[in-house]
């Protein structure tokens, strides 16, 4: 009788579950793969999607494409609704659960309210491509709104956008926002003016890229500000409903609000029956496995785990990336009979964050760029890391065409009903994003 080859089941096709497939590539083992998406994401530029500059499938790939040269892995697109530690099982909705002899969770985070999980169907988030369209519309659908509304005090509630939150995501959508009133639809509209459109970054900070150092916050702030955005540092949300926002001691009318203030784990820690941390992470050891389970692995934003300098591992795609791929080889290493400890430590490559079309901050430690030169460098970087050819090359084009011409190609509004009355009721009744 055959004995069965070690079986590695893998929940997730982010970057720190597809990290762990490829470094399993050449490995005698069963690799199983769950994802309840067909298609792995490249978010660093899902804020392009949502403010019309790429197309969703310039930044998306099937799993089973990225991972097609593999024939010791198995794709399946399913809901994980468990894990059964004792018993070695993934359970799986309307199906059967899937056995594992090893384990690596990569699931990822989620918005997070803080505690104010009603704002979610007012102000959605960016992580999903699902995310991303639905903000697309709303925007898109606001500037159609506002063309038709005769009521002026409506009128500047449409064409105003608040942005919560002003770490990349926040700094990276208000700028890509404001270029998209007040110049890529620059003459497109009737009744609307570059002047009218209003977009307010509000923080609870009292900079705006909290991650990077002051002289490169200060200059992101001034870049910004260049682009017209209003930028309210310091500001606590109070509240937020389908009319608009209140921080501070202000209220701000709006009808497009995006979310961009925090984030949660999945629900892992729970699927785990262990406690998890503030965010939701779960606590691992040293070498990213689960306390008292040497065969089950946590990586990415799932994992709480802090650096030799006493710092969190931040949530960012090239540390879910090297965790994935460490939590793969310690595996390997066990299997082969090194029970020795293999502590995770991260490499971190540095900071990157663009403001529009022409400015960028980078922070790479050994040096700090700002500017257009900036600008180019994240431009590199982020085509460098898609996945194949023909997106690096599409991805290119769109870019160069936005910055020669100041044009997106994205602007189309799809799905749900076209009825002449309708983009105004969508907007005013929060039924798109």
């Amino acid at each position: 009788m055959t004995t069965p080859k070690h079986r590695i089941i893998i929940i997730g096709g982010g970057f720190g579950g597809i990290a762990a497939a490829q470094a399993l590539k050449h490995a005698d083992i069963d690799v199983l793969l769950i994802d309840r998406r067909n298609h792995h994401l490249f978010q660093p530029l899902l804020y392009q999607v949502a403010t019309a500059s790429l197309s969703p499938s310039e930044i998306a790939w099937p799993i089973r494409h990225v991972l097609r040269r593999q024939n010791n892995v198995r794709v399946i697109m399913a809901t994980v609704t468990g894990i059964d530690v004792a018993g070695k099982q993934v359970m799986i909705e309307d199906g059967e659960p899937e056995r594992y002899d090893s384990l690596i969770v990569a699931t990822g985070a989620q918005h997070a309210y803080f505690g104010n999980d009603e704002w979610e169907q007012f102000a959605p988030g960016l992580k999903t491509l699902e995310d991303a369209t639905g903000i697309r519309r709303k925007l898109l659908l606001a500037f159609e709104a506002a063309e038709r509304e005769a009521d002026t005090e409506r009128r500047r509630a449409l064409l105003t956008f608040a942005i919560i939150g002003a770490g990349p995501t926040g700094v990276e959508m208000a700028g890509a926002i404001s270029e998209l009133g007040r110049s890529a639809l620059a003459g497109q509209f009737k009744t609307i003016a570059p002047g009218d459109v209003r977009v307010v970054l509000i923080e609870g900070a009292d900079r705006v890229l909290l991650n990077f150092e002051p002289e490169l916050s200060d200059y992101a702030l001034k870049a910004l500000k260049r682009l017209g955005v209003e930028v309210e540092l310091g500001q606590k949300v109070k509240n937020i409903d389908a009319d608009g926002v209140s921080y501070g001691d202000k209220r701000l009318e709006t009808k497009t609000i995006i979310w961009g203030a925090g984030v949660a784990a999945s629900p892992a820690a729970e699927w785990l029956g262990v406690e998890p941390d503030r965010s939701g992470r779960v606590k691992v050891e040293k070498d990213l496995s689960l306390p008292g389970h040497k065969e089950i692995f946590v990586v990415g934003d799932t994992a709480s785990i802090m650096q030799e300098n006493g710092k969190p591992v931040p949530g960012v795609a090239p540390a879910a990336k090297q965790a994935g791929a460490h939590a793969a080889k310690t595996t390997l290493l066990r299997l082969k009979g090194d029970m020795s400890a293999h502590p995770f430590s991260y490499s971190h490559a540095g900071d990157l964050a663009t403001i529009g079309k022409r400015a960028a901050v980078l922070d790479f430690g050994w040096t700090k760029l700002t500017g257009g030169l900036a600008w180019w460098v994240w431009g590199i970087a982020h085509i460098y890391f898609l996945v194949d050819v023909k997106n690096r090359i599409f991805v290119a084009m769109s870019w160069l065409w936005i910055y020669l011409t100041g044009q997106r190609s994205a602007r189309l509004i799809t799905h749900g009903r076209a009825t002449s009355a309708e983009p105004l009721r969508e907007v005013e009744e929060g039924k798109v994003g």
